[in-house]
């Protein structure tokens, strides 16, 4: 058996403007600014987790070089009795939710873009058996 891990500390995305998307990020979802750095930023994302925002090509010339292209995903867990405010503030800000999706658990799912076309998920409990 593996030694034991305690989840996802960080994930990261990358972006073509940065200053644009921590202005995103911390105007919509909330997510204060750690950080700043040479390549990107990291952003308080939950409770011991960060959200990096990397300047898309920045990260490939240091010692360990890792880079992202393309539009990935992120998913940020909300309580089911925010989903309905959730709504109201994102169509507030003229964000357009692409999905919204109720799943076999009873959670549900809302799905928009971000400045990069990342498509961020707000889920609440019930999306997976383990949340």
């Amino acid at each position: 058996m593996s030694p034991k891990t305690d989840g996802i500390l960080e994930s990261s995305l990358y972006v073509s403007d940065l200053s644009r998307s921590i202005r995103f990020y911390e105007e919509i979802l909330g997510f204060p600014l750690v950080t700043e750095f040479d390549r990107g930023c990291a952003m308080h994302a939950g409770e011991r987790q960060v959200l990096l925002l990397f300047k898309k090509g920045a990260s490939r010339a240091i010692p360990s070089p890792h880079d992202g292209d393309g539009e990935l995903h992120v998913a940020f867990a909300i309580p089911a009795i925010e989903l309905a405010n959730w709504e109201k503030w994102l169509e507030s800000k003229e964000i357009e939710v692409e999905e919204r999706r109720k799943w076999d658990l009873g959670g549900w799912s809302l799905y928009f873009r971000d400045p990069d076309r990342h498509l961020v998920e707000l889920a609440t409990p019930g999306v997976w058996s383990v949340y």
